[in-house]
């Protein structure tokens, strides 16, 4: 008897995975649609669609760098059917705000990491600076007189560049716009000098040859513009990339977690979802649960002194 109430308690976290999914699935995007974050949502989704066999569907709640989104997310039932994309910009939130509608790390259950991409570093092709080098002298012997675009306070271009002037001891004007559509068309429109944006942003604009690329922001030249030198290549110790990752509520059971990451694990894999993302300058990378905790952990403690460095805060 008691033998077979273990093996019935046992079984438990087995029947309740081969039951998940028996309804749609939707993944959060906390940004507009056709962005990196919402384009790597919508190809997994496809992905998943087809190995669950039941729809995966992509929603958009955008707003406040992503916070609106992933608030969303945290307050969601912990039932495996409400996960986010949440991209590196919710580390770097939480060295901004004073206050958060969540715990950065309590709040939320990680599946995996889905990739990371570096900010390219494009100027209006009036600008005579041909290199990283020639671009600091530029903004030496004229200070605070070029400046730089991005999506908004504390969003990644703007800790881009903000992380530029600290470590090259120069200054710039940083206009702010809402949305990075609306800050590239006056970049191409010559309005604004710079802007530390998304690959997936500019890569059509650098091919057109309305805009220049000077750099990338990653540790490593980007597979996707490898003719383009890092920006550490001439200013030591600057790297400023993008990462991805799926993450559920807090609480979300162990064997939804591990059919989850393993489906995911799985898409990310596909050759056609590797080459499609990495068209976009995207490196696909995926791992444990674990492994994107600790980079989440890691990169909140490498914004919080950023933002202590440039003084940056929203509220």
């Amino acid at each position: 008897m008691f033998a077979a109430l273990i093996a019935a308690a046992t079984a438990l976290p087995v029947l309740a995975q081969q039951g998940y999914p028996s309804r749609p699935i939707r993944i959060i995007s906390p940004f507009a649609a056709g962005g990196g974050n919402d384009i790597i949502c919508r190809t997994v989704a496809a992905k998943l669609t087809e190995s669950f066999r039941q729809q995966v569907i992509v929603e958009n709640r955008t707003g406040a760098n992503g916070i609106i989104g992933t608030e969303f997310t945290a307050r969601a039932a912990p039932d495996g059917y409400t996960i986010a994309l949440i991209p590196s910009g919710h580390a770097v939130n939480a060295a901004m705000h004073s206050k958060l509608p969540f715990d950065s790390i309590r709040d939320f259950t990680m599946i995996s990491l889905a990739g990371s991409s570096p900010l390219v570093l494009a100027v209006h092709p009036s600008v005579p600076a041909k290199s990283v080098k020639e671009l600091v002298a530029l903004i030496k012997s004229h200070p605070g007189q070029l400046s730089y675009v991005s999506a908004g306070i504390g969003a990644s271009g703007h800790l881009g560049g903000a992380l530029f002037e600290v470590l090259t001891a120069t200054k710039m004007t940083h206009v702010p716009y809402k949305g990075m559509s609306l800050a590239l068309t006056d970049l191409i429109s010559g309005q604004v000098t710079m802007a530390f944006a998304t690959s997936l942003s500019v890569i059509p604009y650098l091919q057109t040859g309305r805009l220049r690329g000077l750099a990338t922001t990653g540790a490593t030249r980007s597979p996707a513009l490898p003719d383009l030198p890092t920006v550490a290549e001439t200013v030591s110790g600057y790297e400023a990339s993008l990462w991805y990752g799926f993450a559920g509520p807090a609480r979300l059971p162990a064997d939804i977690v591990k059919r989850l990451n393993a489906e995911i694990v799985q898409a990310l894999g596909q050759r056609d979802v590797r080459e499609r993302l990495a068209s976009l300058g995207v490196d696909v990378q995926s791992g444990t649960p674990e492994d994107l905790a600790k980079l989440l952990s890691n990169d909140m403690a490498r914004w919080a002194k950023v933002v202590q460095r440039t003084g940056i805060r929203v509220d």
